[in-house]
C-alpha cells in the first residue's frame, strides 16, 4: 500500500551550529563592489547567494496528444509530492496567509544536471531518467526536444538555471515510478490532467508552481495549442492560423 504523509515533523534545527558553506545548500556569504567603466567603483556591498553542488536543472513536461474523431485532446502528467520548505511556511508569520497547507505541491518532473550528463544529448539523458524515477515512462532520447532556453529560477538569491523540455510518452506503458531512493521522493505520485486543466489551476494556485507554469505554456506553444481556445493553430481560419508565431521555441511532436 502507497504511503501516505499526514505531516512533516522537525526532528532538530541545525542552523544555529553549521557552517554555510556545508550541505545540499550551501550559502555563499560574499562583500561585492562594483568596477564601472569610467574606472570609478561603487560601494561594498553584501550579497548572499544559495547554491547546489549543480547550477543546472531540467523540467520535463510529460504529454501526449490524443484523437476523438476530429477532436484532439493534450494531456500532460506531472508529480506530486512534498516540499517541506513550502510545507514549514506554516510556521512563520505571513503578511498574506496562505489559503492552505502546503503538504504537497503539484509540479513539473524535473532534476539536477548530475555528474555524466554532458554532451550535446546530456539534458536528454537527464529528462528521460527523472520521468522514469518520477513519473515511471521510460522516454527514449528521441523523444525529448527542447523547450526554448534556460531560465533563472530567482536571480536574486540563487544562481541555479532550469532548461525545459518536452517528452511525448504516447503509447509507452507507465510503470511504477522507480524514485530517487531518498525518503522525499516516498509519497511522490503522478497526476494526469488535461493541458488546459493544468494551466487554468497554475493561475487560480491550485498548481502554485512557476516553472510548472511557464513549462505547460512553452509545451502549448511548441505544438501550436491554443489553451484559451482550446483548439490548434490549424484549426483555425487560414487568415488567423498565418498569424500564429511559436516565439522562437522549438516544435516537438503533436502527431498522435
Amino acid at each position: 500500500m502507497a504511503l501516505v504523509l499526514k505531516e512533516i515533523e522537525i526532528v532538530a534545527d541545525h542552523t544555529a551550529e553549521s557552517r554555510c558553506d556545508v550541505g545540499f545548500l550551501r550559502l555563499r556569504r560574499l562583500t561585492l563592489r562594483n568596477q564601472y567603466g569610467d574606472g570609478t567603483t561603487s560601494d561594498d556591498y553584501p550579497c548572499d547567494i544559495v547554491t547546489r553542488p549543480s547550477a543546472d536543472a531540467v523540467a520535463i513536461v510529460l504529454y501526449n496528444v490524443e484523437s476523438d474523431g476530429e477532436e484532439r485532446r493534450v494531456s500532460v502528467v506531472l508529480k506530486e509530492g512534498p516540499r517541506a520548505p513550502i510545507y514549514l511556511r506554516k510556521d512563520k508569520q505571513l503578511v498574506l496567509p496562505d489559503e492552505r497547507e502546503y503538504l504537497s505541491i503539484v509540479e513539473l518532473v524535473a532534476g539536477l544536471i548530475e555528474d555524466g550528463d554532458d554532451g550535446p544529448d546530456g539534458l536528454q539523458r537527464r529528462a528521460s531518467a527523472e520521468s522514469y524515477e518520477e513519473a515511471g515512462y521510460r522516454v527514449p532520447l528521441d523523444r525529448i526536444g527542447s523547450l526554448g532556453g534556460g531560465t533563472f529560477a530567482s536571480p536574486g538569491i540563487s544562481d541555479e538555471k532550469v532548461y525545459f523540455c518536452a517528452a511525448d510518452f504516447t503509447g509507452i506503458e507507465r510503470q511504477e515510478p522507480a524514485g530517487d531512493g531518498s525518503v522525499m521522493e516516498e509519497t511522490t505520485v503522478a497526476v494526469a490532467l488535461e493541458l488546459r486543466d493544468a494551466i487554468r489551476r497554475c493561475r487560480d494556485g491550485r498548481i502554485p508552481d512557476m516553472k510548472t507554469e511557464l513549462g505547460l505554456y512553452r509545451l502549448a506553444d511548441a505544438i501550436g495549442y491554443l489553451p484559451q481556445l482550446d483548439r490548434f493553430v490549424h484549426e483555425l481560419p487560414d487568415e488567423l492560423a498565418d498569424r500564429f508565431d511559436s516565439l522562437g521555441v522549438a516544435r516537438v511532436r503533436s502527431d498522435s
